[in-house]
């Protein structure tokens, strides 16, 4: 017998707490229920209501918007990216000029809607033709898909920017000083040391920003884009059935699921070595 089994006597396992039942409970596994049946009801009633006619003749304008739509946010991100790179720096720069600028486009393109700076391009630009024709830019102006490229790109760009000068803020003061200490210069210690470091903490950011741009490119819908929610407003004029926008929905939801696994997949495999 060790010393240990002499000085603490075996002692009997405790009791298993019973979980109470309480009304907190009763209500969610209710809701939770509610949940699932109106789920079986909306399958039941797309299985039922299937339509032949209309998938053949609308299935290929869906899978033209849905690759339109990943045509807009796939480019946006990207641009919206490359501006904020400048933007960011502009943020944290103790030129007050620079800074002031970019905290203005910032506050300004985050502090309204999207929909808004989509109007203000695609009818506020229109008001400039023979300016914009003079100097050779009314090619762009004039089509729908280009301004809500550029008001995306804007938009998210604000957001990219904010993300990213957290990111890079939120490294600690010591990274830099011990670089220093050790003779590396300055933008080699940044792209080798602080960068890195940084991105892995915007990595999440990133993902709901994409996330919220998927949803919120349905707007260029409204100036005549033939994105996924355009080519569903086409088929409802035709058919009146609320279902249309159902498939919709549905799409936009398997678009976002797949890019939240991937980007969960993405994130774990790029912070694997943070884990123990």
């Amino acid at each position: 017998m060790s010393h240990a089994e002499a000085l603490i006597p075996a002692q009997p396992a405790p009791p298993e707490l019973m979980k109470r039942v309480t009304t907190a409970r009763v209500v969610g596994y209710f809701v939770v229920g509610l949940w699932a049946l109106l789920g079986l009801a909306l399958l039941l009633m797309m299985v039922t209501n299937w339509d032949n006619e209309k998938f053949f003749k609308f299935g290929p304008r869906y899978l033209h918007g849905l690759m339109t739509t990943l045509e807009l946010v796939i480019f946006s991100v990207i641009f919206g990216a490359l501006l904020s790179v400048p933007l960011a720096f502009a943020r944290m720069s103790r030129n007050r000029i620079f800074s002031g600028f970019a905290y203005v486009y910032v506050y300004i393109f985050r502090g309204t809607p999207l929909l808004a700076q989509l109007f203000l391009l695609y009818y506020g630009l229109g008001g400039f033709r023979p300016e914009l024709q003079s100097v050779g830019l009314w090619w762009f102006f004039r089509e729908a898909w280009y301004c809500g490229l550029l008001s995306m790109t804007l938009n998210t760009a604000a957001y990219q920017t904010e993300i990213l000068r957290g990111a890079i803020e939120s490294v600690h003061r010591g990274q830099h000083e011990a670089a220093a200490s050790l003779g590396i210069h300055k933008l080699v210690a940044f792209y080798k040391i602080i960068l890195p470091q940084a991105l892995i903490v915007a990595l999440r950011p990133y993902g709901n920003e994409i996330i919220l741009l998927i949803k919120g490119s349905a707007v260029v819908a409204i100036i005549t884009v033939l994105d996924l929610m355009g080519e569903t407003r086409y088929a409802f004029s035709q058919t009146y059935d609320y279902q249309t926008y159902l498939w919709a929905a549905i799409f936009y939801l398997s678009i976002v699921e797949a890019l939240r696994h991937l980007w969960a997949w993405f994130e774990a495999r790029l912070t694997r070595h943070l884990k123990r």
